[in-house]
């Protein structure tokens, strides 16, 4: 008889608790960032506009800039999860293409090019979201290798990721310096196009 796993109310209250302060620390740094901006924003500012203690943030972030980039921290595994329900009999670029512009969906309207910008406009910030290109283009190689059946290490799929990874910082960049209401997706769709147009001449 197969047991039946019956969730502890206790716990599951605890992760809700652990999840709404995580959010909460998240939105107010934001706010306090938007507003002060980041250098001038202390962590007693963000845990005053939180409502927490300053150790109860430290239980949650170590840092001003992991609360930021705490945001792409799940980058590369959108992208992963992107191109494994790609067909597997799609050119590699174009999954890379098809696979980067859905996961850019999840990344629309103001908020999303709020915390683009800071990131952008923020050296520290900067230098840490440029460090996470490397663990995505890894993770990004390995999954399209995956999905076509190729070796871990294919050539061609290590270079397919390192040319979407800098489609990628180039869209972003296109976005941020355009005013309309476009998402990055658009951008990230003619970077490809241009990318393809100089493969074939």
């Amino acid at each position: 008889m197969q047991e039946v796993q019956v969730e502890d109310p206790e716990n599951g209250l605890r992760a809700r608790k652990r999840a709404d302060t995580h959010a909460r620390i998240h939105q107010a740094a934001l706010a306090l960032f938007a507003r002060q901006g980041f250098e001038a924003t202390t962590l007693d500012d963000i845990a005053r506009g939180a409502g927490v203690s300053r150790r109860t943030l430290f239980h949650y972030f170590g840092s001003k800039e992991d609360i930021v980039l705490s945001t792409k921290a799940g980058l590369a595994e959108l992208i992963e999860a992107a191109i494994l329900r790609r067909p597997a009999d799609e050119p590699l670029l174009a999954m890379a293409e098809h696979a980067l512009t859905d996961m850019a969906q999840d990344f629309q309207g103001p908020e999303a090019r709020a915390l683009a910008r800071l990131i952008h406009d923020t050296p520290a910030l900067r230098a840490g979201d440029h460090a996470k290109y490397e663990a995505i283009e890894q993770r990004m190689a390995a999954a399209m290798a995956a999905r076509k059946g190729l070796s871990a290490d294919d050539l061609q799929a290590r270079v397919v990721a390192t040319a979407a990874v800098g489609v990628l910082r180039m869209a972003t960049e296109t976005w941020l310096a355009t005013d309309d209401d476009s998402g990055p997706e658009i951008h990230g769709k003619a970077a490809f196009l241009a990318l393809r147009r100089a493969a074939a001449e």
